[in-house]
Parts: C-alpha cells; sequence; structure tokens
C-alpha cells in the first residue's frame, strides 16, 4: 500500500460491529427456494461493489433454524473466506453464509465509504489468509488490518468520486457485452446468408426461398457452394509426434511452439511461453506454422477449436494435438475457415465424429473432411469488412474499460491516502447547500 497523509488506524475502528452467518441444513428442501436471498462468495462479483441477487434463496424456516443472518441492504459484506476479501453492498436485504461477513459502519462513517477501504485492502487480507486448501482469515485479524481514515466530511466526496467512476466502468462492461451479443448475431447471419452485391445481410430463406438452395449444410445462398476442407487448403499437417518434441527440447528463448491452450474461437492468444532451439525448429521444418496459417485443435472442450496464426507471432511450431491448414487463398480467406470451423455447423459435424466418446478427439482426416460453405472471394472479404468493424468498436470499448478500471485504481490509491485532497470539491458540493441555506 502506498504512504498515506491519513491517521492509520484498524479497520476496526470504522466498524461498530459485524456478524457472520451459516447455511441451513440441506437434507430439508422446505429451507431451500424461500424467497430471502442467501448470499455466499460465489455471488460477489469480482471489481463490482453491488449485489443485486444471489444464485440460492432460503425460506424464513431455513434462515431460523441455522446460524445465517438477515442483513439490511446497504450494508458492507466481505468474503472471510475463499475469496478472502472480495465485498458488495447487498441492494436489499439479504441473509448470508459462514464463509461473508457483515460489517456495520461505526458512527460518522458512511457504508459507502467503508466499502471503499473495504475494497482498498482486499491484497492486504489475501496476503494475511491462512489455509493450505482453501484460503480464510480471522475477523479479528481482518479488522487489524491498518486502514487510512479521512475526515468524516470528506469521506462522502471520495465514496461519491468512485462510485461516479465504478458506474461508468459498469456501464462500459454492459456496453461491451451488448456488444458482443450482436456480433454473435451478426456472426450468424453473415455465415449462413452473407452478403449480396450490393452490401446487404440477404433476407432469411423463409421471406426470399428464391435466393437460396439446399445443401448438405441446409439452406445456403445460391452463389456458395459446399466444400470439404481439404479442397480449400494445401499442405495440411499435425505437430510431432513423440521423439520428435519432447520437454527436454523446450527453452526459454527461441521457436515459439503452439499448445491447443493458446488457440481461441477466432484468435490465437500465445501465453504457453514455450520455445524450441533455431536447430530442432529446423528438423522439425513440416510442422512450422506461420502468418496467415489457420490452426485447429483435435482435442478440448469442445475439439476443434480454430484461430488464425497472426502476423505479430514469429513463425513457430505446432504440437501433436494442433491441426496446420494453410488455406488456398485465390479461393478462401484464413479468417473466413476459422470463422466456420468456429461455426455451430461445424460443431455439429464434430459432435457426430465424437459421438459417445468420453474424452471427444478429432483426427487429421477428420479435420480435412469438414465441411464448409463457400462464397466467392469477394463475398468472404465483405463479410469479414463486416465483423472487422464490429470488433473494432469492441476493441475500442475494452480499450476504455481497461482506462477507466487503471484510472479507479489509481484514483482510489490518491485519494484514500489522501495524497490527493477532496477539500476543493467538497467546497464546491458545499457553496450550493450554503446558497440555499
Amino acid at each position: 500500500m502506498s504512504e498515506t497523509l491519513y491517521e492509520q488506524r484498524p479497520l476496526g475502528d470504522a466498524v461498530e460491529r459485524h456478524i457472520g452467518g451459516g447455511t441451513p441444513p440441506r437434507q430439508v428442501p422446505s429451507y431451500w427456494k424461500g424467497e430471502i436471498p442467501w448470499a455466499s462468495v460465489k455471488d460477489f462479483p469480482e471489481q463490482k461493489g453491488v449485489i443485486q441477487d444471489t444464485e440460492e434463496h432460503i425460506s424464513s424456516a431455513g434462515l431460523h433454524a441455522s446460524a445465517s443472518n438477515l442483513i439490511p441492504a446497504q450494508t458492507p459484506l466481505v468474503c472471510t473466506r475463499m475469496a478472502v476479501g472480495r465485498a458488495a453492498l447487498p441492494v436489499i436485504p439479504m441473509a448470508i453464509n459462514q464463509d461473508v461477513k457483515a460489517l456495520f459502519p461505526a458512527l460518522g462513517v458512511s457504508a459507502e465509504y467503508l466499502l471503499k477501504l473495504i475494497q482498498y485492502i482486499q491484497p492486504l487480507a489475501e496476503g494475511r489468509a491462512v489455509g493450505s486448501t482453501v484460503k480464510g482469515i480471522r475477523i479479528q485479524d481482518y479488522l487489524n488490518i491498518p486502514v487510512p481514515l479521512a475526515p468524516q466530511a470528506a469521506q462522502p466526496v471520495i465514496a461519491q468520486i468512485l462510485d461516479t467512476l465504478d458506474t461508468a466502468i459498469c456501464e462500459t462492461e454492459a456496453l461491451i457485452d451488448k456488444l458482443k451479443a450482436v456480433k454473435q448475431g451478426l456472426l450468424h447471419d453473415l455465415l449462413t446468408r452473407g452478403i449480396d452485391t450490393n452490401g446487404q445481410i440477404r433476407p432469411p430463406q423463409s421471406k426470399a426461398p428464391q435466393l437460396y438452395k439446399k445443401s448438405s449444410l441446409g439452406w445456403i445462398p445460391r452463389e456458395w457452394e459446399v466444400e470439404p476442407i481439404i479442397n480449400l487448403t494445401s499442405n495440411s499437417v499435425i505437430g510431432p509426434f513423440g521423439s520428435d518434441l519432447v520437454a527436454a527440447d523446450y527453452r526459454d528463448s527461441g521457436v515459439p511452439v503452439i499448445f491447443v491452450r493458446d488457440v481461441k474461437p477466432d484468435r490465437l492468444v500465445w501465453k504457453s511461453n514455450v520455445f524450441v532451439s533455431a536447430s530442432k525448429a529446423q528438423a522439425l521444418a513440416a510442422h512450422e506454422v506461420r502468418a496467415g496459417d489457420v490452426v485447429a485443435t483435435k482435442m478440448g472442450f469442445p475439439p476443434c477449436v480454430a484461430a488464425v496464426y497472426p502476423e505479430s507471432m514469429p513463425s513457430g511450431i505446432v504440437t501433436a494435438d494442433i491441426v496446420r491448414l494453410r488455406p488456398c487463398t485465390d479461393r478462401i480467406c484464413p479468417d473466413w475457415i476459422s470463422m466456420f470451423i468456429n461455426s455451430s455447423a461445424v460443431a455439429k459435424q464434430v459432435e457426430q465424429i465424437t459421438a459417445g466418446v468420453t474424452r471427444p478427439k478429432v483426427t487429421l482426416r477428420d479435420v480435412r473432411n469438414l465441411l464448409i460453405g463457400l462464397p466467392p472471394i469477394k463475398e468472404q472479404e465483405r463479410v469479414l469488412d463486416r465483423l472487422t468493424a464490429m470488433q473494432s468498436r469492441i476493441q475500442l470499448e475494452e480499450a476504455s474499460h481497461e482506462k477507466l478500471t487503471a484510472e479507479k485504481a489509481g484514483l482510489m490509491d490518491d485519494l484514500l491516502t489522501g495524497r490527493v485532497r477532496v477539500t476543493p470539491l467538497l467546497e464546491s458540493a458545499q457553496q450550493p447547500a450554503a446558497q440555499t441555506g
């Protein structure tokens, strides 16, 4: 924690009292599925300061038959076990379980300001938690954590400023979620209806049957074909087996190795940070992956997830559980083949291939024989341009969210420690009140 200009005192000095909770017996059905929200650790959203509702509810009988307590709305709740230090304000009265404590603010301390202090010391609480498997902290140890206590008059202003940022962050998160949902709907339409020469998404088959034809993938635009991936790619391979690539080959630098965990739907996120030497990569040159190739997973949940190998990455080597596809770019765009492999049309084919198997897995032959819809190359480009524009909007909002989150972290540290004073803000807030009086 940063140096503070406010007086350091134990968190307990800002708390009048605290109470815990409990769990009604699970074997009594009448204690559950009642009208009372029952908060446990899983109901505390990370980085969000409110709980709107809970996953489970209990009855009045269940409340009285357990050590749980009904906590008034706007009373800070903090997790003292598992997600230690995570906190939120309930917007409605709710019961709590044994892993949660309710902290009632002391006289002169607002609930909103107390919540900010609790959020501020979360890293310290996590550091003091103990336990071999499940971490927890004793309430007295938690209340002994030192916090900077601002003057009473400054507390509501500090809380209000930080609440304003919280609201902006939540609104940005909601917008990102909405845009992602819109993108999913758009993606489905584009992969089944495409974009005509006028730049418009074709109407559904039910409204314009003359624009479509029946195929092994269902109804597709008349201009499209259906082709197995093998007809649209060249030199498709999987990674080396057995002694060709083993853990002893891995290095801290060199040529990157691509694993299943690095392949996300439509994008490669390389976090493995595993390399092989240049000489080893040369010996495995047949398994090289480079910009513009498509990599698809043979296993995982689900199997057969694909992404385009990005230009920002140097050439790498794929492992045995990755299929490398090299698209014939005169007929198909790499991004189109990646998106279609991740579509529901291909997912259905993979489900048929892996039906009844405990650990679903596809082979190189399976991937080569997957059928995909194939529009003319110009139409593929129109579709990809539309999706790129949508993804750019999402990335813009995600960057805004990251900026707001970083701004909140810095401002919280400045305001709660007193390095940035709220006196000017406080005076400006008091002037209208004085004029009114």
